[in-house]
């Protein structure tokens, strides 16, 4: 289990994170929802070590990330972020295999390729696996990313907002992927999302923040209801229940 316990974080002198404790259920996928500048993305960070806490600690399988070294830290929990650009010209197959150095430190064994390979396949990228990365839809680049999380075969993979940028099509076959990697591969997966319609749709529990404080968490079908997003959003949505998934209608 992943647990934050009492995580701050203050930019000049304004809380981003304020008191925040949290904790992430083994095999589920958790959204992080809520309005821009609610503290998402900066909670994810500090969680997977990339920014440092100003208080708190973050708790994986009940050691102190702190006390982890990199490389240990790199085997058990995984993080794309948003800026996940490369500028090196690349393959496909050449960036998956980076998610095999914390095991390898560049030098792949036969073991490693087999991580790389069973990853490639399993994001359905075998047919362009030596496509390089400047060739590709925002669909497919990204689908590279995620198969390159994948084959870093930890536990833990946290997702900063995966959906950015991505058409429909692509988005539902990402979140189908996540999906499958949750109930397939027994991973833990934590999700930044601005869409709560696939929130609602894909997450087994939710996280509600606003201004720096979560608002809600629990069960998804606890937190899709008018009064919570309510609160969260500060408008008024319709909810519909299509195909057994709850619905938000904001539109009007």
């Amino acid at each position: 289990m992943v647990e934050a316990l009492s995580l701050t974080k203050k930019y000049a002198e304004k809380k981003v994170v304020d008191d925040v404790s949290v904790k992430v259920q083994k095999q589920n996928i958790t959204a992080f929802i809520g309005p821009n500048g609610a503290g998402k993305s900066t909670l994810l960070s500090m969680i997977s070590r990339i920014i440092m806490k100003d208080s708190g600690q973050v708790l994986i399988d009940d050691k102190e990330i702190e006390q982890c070294n990199s490389n240990d830290l790199a085997k058990k929990i995984s993080i794309l972020k948003q800026s996940n650009h490369i500028n090196i010209r690349l393959s496909i197959r050449d960036l998956v295999s980076f998610g095999r150095f914390p095991y390898s430190q560049g030098n792949l064994t036969k073991e490693d390729w087999k991580y790389v390979d069973e990853a490639i396949r399993y994001l359905e990228l075998e047919d362009i696996q030596d496509k390089y990365l400047d060739q590709l839809s925002g669909g497919q680049r990204q689908r590279a990313y995620i198969a390159m999380v994948l084959a870093q075969d930890t536990e833990y993979i946290l997702l900063d907002e995966p959906l950015n940028n991505l058409d429909m099509k692509h988005s539902v076959q990402i979140m189908k992927v996540l999906r499958r990697m949750v109930d397939e591969l027994g991973k833990t997966i934590v999700i930044v999302i601005h869409d709560i319609n696939f929130a609602s749709c894909y997450a087994d529990r939710i996280v509600a923040l606003k201004d720096g404080k979560i608002v809600k968490e629990g069960r998804t079908d606890e937190i899709i209801n008018n009064a919570v997003l309510k609160e969260i959003y500060d408008m008024d949505m319709s909810i519909q229940n299509v195909n057994n998934c709850k619905i938000c209608v904001y539109f009007t």
